[in-house]
């Protein structure tokens, strides 16, 4: 087993974490205080690339300039009203996003898995007052293998032990079909009352599972078909991180319910936001769903700045460049531990290959210490999602620091 020597600085921080925290965690051993760009800096001073970026929130890079003056330029004027009031940039970013991505309207949240409790809401109305599903009979169609979130709902749709166990009983109306696998999708839509199908473009927690080709399109011919809402969830997938401004834009599909987080604000507070046309929702009127800190001016200002970086940085390009870097020069290395390589644009995952059921574990320790943070997801897979700003030398020195740290496998 890999062992990491932590300073005295280091064990003072894990320690108050574990006698003041909950232990609903397990990070790896690093205490970060310092981030910028595709970089964090450990409270010793010690320099890392950041292979997660916060789950894809970083993907605009650590603490961005334009995002961090936006951030302090409107936190010294206004914060929050709430809704019960309106205010000069909610009306400002709502036209922004919804001209950004095509769709009549935003309803704005703050964290993913409120974006997606919120699309499953919309779904569920919509299917009542417009498709005419009778009272309570409403489904929900979700693919195996997802994850987007710990609330109760989104563990009632889960199939990971991890996330589902004694926590029951769970929500009714949700059922799975396999992902990636149209023919068993179009036999779960002919059921005339499944509302929507909710999935992930690319399976991020389950290990960056990439689909085949046309499975996107297959989903929108199959909801358009059964009359079902084709919700995307594109809180990690999103906001350039697969080479596209949305995974879906591989196929050139426009989801009727799309969901968007975590590089919405680049990291620098929750932002989440759903999108939708008007026929879905305009179902929801006041009072009837909402957020305290929903729309709230600071996260108006933030978002718009976190959007205009990608166009204006090419990010999407980037991304799709160096992930291809990227995969052909792991690809080179020809590990006998590496069973497996697979991602799109700078969403990746490697599988570990490794009798000792720890050692994608013990990797991402030695990477640690190599100046390369990254987490494994699932026991034996690794992902690997850095900031869409790094550049080729950048990703030829991470992968130098795989490759020296495969060798202790």
């Amino acid at each position: 087993m890999v062992t990491s020597s932590l300073s005295e600085k280091s064990q003072y921080y894990l320690s108050l974490e574990d006698r003041y925290g909950a232990h609903n965690y397990h990070p790896l051993p690093v205490v970060l205080q310092k981030g910028k760009g595709v970089h964090v800096w450990d409270v010793d001073g010690k320099q890392y690339f950041d292979f997660l970026s916060g789950y894809s929130a970083v993907n605009q890079g650590h603490c961005h300039p334009a995002i961090v003056e936006a951030l302090k330029t409107q936190s010294d004027v206004l914060t929050l009203t709430s809704r019960a009031f309106y205010n000069n940039l909610l009306g400002e970013y709502e036209q922004y996003i919804t001209s950004y991505f095509g769709y009549d309207k935003v309803l704005p949240m703050n964290t993913g898995v409120e974006g997606g409790e919120t699309a499953i809401k919309l779904a569920r109305r919509w299917g009542y007052s417009v498709k005419g599903i009778p009272e309570n009979k409403a489904k929900i169609i979700f693919a195996e293998g997802n994850f987007w979130g710990r609330t109760m709902a989104a563990i009632s749709s889960s199939t990971d032990p991890s996330s589902y166990k004694n926590f029951g009983p769970f929500m009714p109306g949700f059922e799975l079909v396999p992902y990636n696998d149209l023919g068993l999708l179009e036999k779960a839509l002919q059921d005339k009352n499944v509302a929507a199908f909710m999935f992930e473009p690319i399976q991020g927690e389950a290990g960056v599972v990439v689909p085949d080709d046309g499975y996107i399109t297959g989903i929108r011919k199959l909801c358009t078909q059964y009359n079902v809402l084709m919700i995307a969830d594109e809180i990690q997938t999103g906001l350039a991180r697969t080479g596209k401004m949305l995974a879906c834009d591989h196929e050139n599909v426009q989801p009727d319910i799309l969901i968007l987080g975590k590089a919405l604000s680049g990291g620098t507070l929750p932002i989440s936001a759903v999108l939708a046309n008007d026929e879905v929702m305009l179902t929801i009127q006041p009072g009837e769903h909402g957020s305290t800190y929903g729309g709230n001016p600071l996260a108006c200002k933030v978002a718009m700045a976190a959007l205009q970086v990608l166009k204006e940085e090419n990010m999407a390009a980037n991304a799709a460049a160096m992930g291809n870097l990227f995969r052909d020069a792991l690809q080179k290395l020809q590990s006998p531990f590496i069973e497996t390589i697979r991602g799109k644009g700078l969403l990746n995952a490697i599988v570990i290959k490794h009798p000792n059921p720890d050692a994608a574990w013990d990797l991402c320790m030695e990477l640690k210490n190599n100046g390369l943070l990254a987490k494994p997801t699932h026991g034996d897979k690794i992902r690997f999602a850095p900031p869409l700003l790094i550049n080729e030398t950048q990703i030829l020195e991470s992968v130098q620091i795989i490759q020296k740290s495969l060798q202790i496998l």
